[in-house]
């Protein structure tokens, strides 16, 4: 499985969102579109997804588009089912679509590897960042927030200064 690289164009995609309808890489064109690899019992995604959420709050009114996409196995893992998903999603006040991927397709086709993995696309949908929200899993101690950084940069007809970092996290629960 190869990775997208800087400057590969979003491979288009549908996913259903079990709270229901569905999220299409179409309703993104024209705008900057960060697809975040996520699930519901990673303890990193966990300690990210709050800033994910504000992410998605700050910048949705600019023109960012978030989207968050399980592909966990849940088989193995029941925590990220469904259903489960919904309730998740409510809970934490998500503001962006809680897609599912039971096929795994999207994640094989981006080549993500872990959650949370981020795959930042400019307004053209070409990867303009690939990698980690910011550089600390502890809010209290982060230095540098390469997505936020990374979309300010979009959003003002930038490139992000940092386009590249390693993701941390669980792996994909495979089946």
């Amino acid at each position: 499985m190869s990775r997208l690289k800087l400057g590969d164009t979003l491979p288009a995609f549908t996913l259903p969102l079990p709270a229901g309808g569905e999220f299409s890489t179409a309703t993104a064109e024209g705008r900057p579109l960060a697809v975040v690899f996520s699930c519901n019992h990673c303890p990193y995604v966990v300690a990210w997804e709050d800033r994910i959420n504000a992410i998605a709050h700050d910048f949705g009114g600019e023109g960012l588009t978030l989207v968050a996409i399980n592909a966990n196995d849940v088989s193995r893992y029941a925590a990220d089912a469904p259903e489960l998903m919904v309730e998740r999603a409510r809970d934490k006040n998500f503001v962006f679509p809680y897609a599912y991927d039971e096929s795994q397709d999207v994640p094989r086709r981006f080549g993500a590897e872990r959650t949370p993995e981020v795959f930042l696309f400019d307004a053209a949908g070409k990867l303009a960042y690939h990698g980690a929200v910011d550089d600390s899993r502890d809010p209290a101690t982060v230095r540098t927030n390469y997505l936020r950084n990374a979309v300010g940069a979009l959003l003002a007809g930038g490139i992000p200064a940092v386009p590249e970092t390693p993701a941390v996290g669980c792996t994909i629960k495979w089946k």
